[in-house]
């Protein structure tokens, strides 16, 4: 009886030694994949197009995050913040892929980085007959996005607005 005491003693032993050593290897492999998850936070780089006005109006026209660029909705305005091409719709969508190429270029992008552009005008059947140019912005893909019919936009003179999202591979 004494050496089944023993040996189930040394049995219980040798199991506690055993789940402790394992425990030790487990934590061990925990803390090799914390450091390894590690990651650095982004820090938000933003841009200006026209200063003056987005300081006026409370806005940054892009903000870029890791990869990815958002872009807020250009209109056809000059460096001042007056409208231009006012009644020309097509006129006014070139405006607004100028000022976005200009965005883009800064972020060394092209329009084949945005993933997401939405529209927004207050004449869709217009802007519908004016928008096959496009094709010759995007050569080798269309982004995803909305093209939105609304009321009005910032000024009575703005026909469509365009936002985009970017995203730059690495």
């Amino acid at each position: 009886m004494k050496k089944q005491i023993n040996q189930l003693t040394l049995l219980a032993t040798l199991f506690a030694l055993a789940f402790g050593f394992q425990s030790c290897e487990q934590k061990e492999k925990t803390k090799e994949v914390e450091k390894e998850v590690t990651i650095e936070s982004e820090k938000p780089e933003y841009f200006l197009l026209r200063p003056e006005v987005e300081k006026a109006y409370g806005y940054s026209h892009a903000v870029k995050i890791g990869n990815d660029i958002k872009i807020s909705g250009a209109v056809s305005m000059d460096d001042e913040g007056n409208p231009t091409a006012i009644g020309d719709m097509e006129q006014q969508m070139k405006n607004c892929y100028s000022d976005l190429e200009k965005i883009l270029k800064h972020y060394g992008c092209t329009f084949d980085d945005v993933v997401i552009e939405n529209i927004f005008t207050t004449n869709m059947p217009l802007l519908l007959e004016k928008s096959g140019f496009r094709a010759e912005i995007y050569k080798n893909h269309f982004p995803t996005g909305s093209w939105l019919g609304v009321k009005e936009l910032a000024l009575p003179e703005f026909m469509v607005e365009i936002e985009m999202e970017a995203h730059k591979s690495e």
